[in-house]
């Protein structure tokens, strides 16, 4: 089961845990990635994310695949945001469920180094005196 979300409502950490869930799961590993107060020592003020919502749902969906093939995940879940987000909401949530820890641990981690790399989700960092576009992917 793969399950694929690009949202601008608040994610939601248990739903996705719960989703992954599957009795022959030995591990389960769950990345969450939240807006945080500084950059480069700056103080942040919020985030503002943008998408190409058809490329970015499949790229996503191609990460899981990768997913399944690679490491036997039984479930994964991938839920990202869009629109403006303050300090500390989160931007993404990565949910891997596999028949072994070290696969769910190394799955979860090439997911979230993927989408940063190939997913076309753009990330504006909005300053007291300003705001610049970073990790514009494809």
């Amino acid at each position: 089961m793969i399950d694929i979300q690009l949202l601008t409502t608040s994610l939601d950490t248990q739903e996705c845990i719960r989703l992954v869930e599957h009795p022959s799961s030995g591990g389960t590993a769950v990345f969450i990635g939240t807006v945080r107060d500084t950059t480069k020592g700056k103080p942040v003020i919020r985030l503002e994310f943008e998408a190409y919502k058809p490329m970015a749902i499949a790229e996503m969906q191609k990460i899981a695949e990768t997913i399944v093939d690679r490491w036997s995940a039984l479930k994964v879940v991938i839920h990202h945001r869009t629109g403006s987000l303050n300090i500390g909401e989160i931007a993404v949530i990565i949910a891997v469920a596999t028949p072994h820890r070290k696969a769910a641990f190394a799955a979860c981690e090439y997911a979230i180094d993927t989408l940063k790399e190939t997913v076309p989700i753009w990330k504006k960092e909005i300053f007291e005196d300003g705001d610049v576009w970073v990790a514009a992917h494809p």
